[in-house]
């Protein structure tokens, strides 16, 4: 099986993932890419916004709130991974490219969730 794809490069709007820029936020999976990642709140991070990646197989979630960190996230989601096995990192989206990165580089499958301004 072929490795998660590193991250080429991060800045305030936009991200670049195996040579191809994105302008709008997304979830990296061990699996794939979900392109244009909305939520009910564009700046909150809630459970409804998640439901649908809390079976994803991966060893860790790296949450990305921004390039400033204004996006929060509800305790209920960082809960809710947690009790699906799975540990729990929330940062400002450049700290948590270098942790996606990094974790990707040891061999583990990891989860992106990142809002690419603010």
């Amino acid at each position: 099986m072929p490795r998660q794809p590193l991250i080429d490069h991060y800045e305030f709007g936009g991200i670049i993932i195996k040579g191809v820029e994105y302008d709008h936020d997304l979830v990296v999976t061990p699996d794939g890419l979900l392109k244009d990642w909305w939520r009910v709140e564009g700046h909150r991070v809630q459970l409804a916004d998640v439901r649908d990646l809390l079976n994803v197989r991966a060893d860790l979630v790296v949450i990305g709130t921004g390039y400033e960190g204004m996006m929060r996230v509800d305790d209920e989601v960082v809960e809710s991974f947690r009790r699906s096995g799975l540990e729990v990192h929330v940062a400002r989206s450049r700290q948590a490219v270098r942790r996606y990165n990094d974790e990707v580089s040891k061999g583990r499958r990891v989860l992106l969730l990142i809002h690419l301004t603010c």
